[in-house]
């Protein structure tokens, strides 16, 4: 790669060598496109406060149907966010970790946090 003059070329290469790679990076960005939808994102959310959920009890909270939360939980199922139990016929769902969790409050807090003012920047 060309580093242009005046560069400190080891800086950038320590930067470079910290980066997460390519397949990483489009795997996190399918992760944040997941969630951007804001009726997927309450269904974690709903999990985090509860613990343990079924569908009709998920759709009720967050005011969907059935058959839209079950599809929308199929989904978060295949990105790993949430998994599974059945219990006879009703299916129950939790977070699959600390992960989620965390990146669900962590973006809840961002976008509620009051922005700094312009001289913070």
């Amino acid at each position: 790669m060309n580093i242009p003059s005046g560069v400190d070329a080891e800086r950038l290469e320590a930067i470079r060598c910290v980066l997460p790679s390519s397949t990483i990076a489009q795997d996190a960005g399918h992760l944040l496109a997941l969630l951007a939808d804001p009726g997927r994102i309450r269904l974690p959310a709903a999990l985090t406060a509860a613990g343990e959920l079924c569908v009709r009890d998920l759709a009720a909270v967050v005011g969907r149907n059935t058959s839209a939360v079950s599809h929308a939980l199929r989904m978060l199922r295949g990105h790993r966010i949430v998994r599974a139990r059945r219990a006879g016929r009703p299916a129950y769902y939790r977070l699959t970790d600390a992960h989620v969790r965390n990146l669900l409050q962590l973006a809840i807090a961002h976008v509620t946090h009051p922005p700094r003012s312009s001289a913070d920047v």
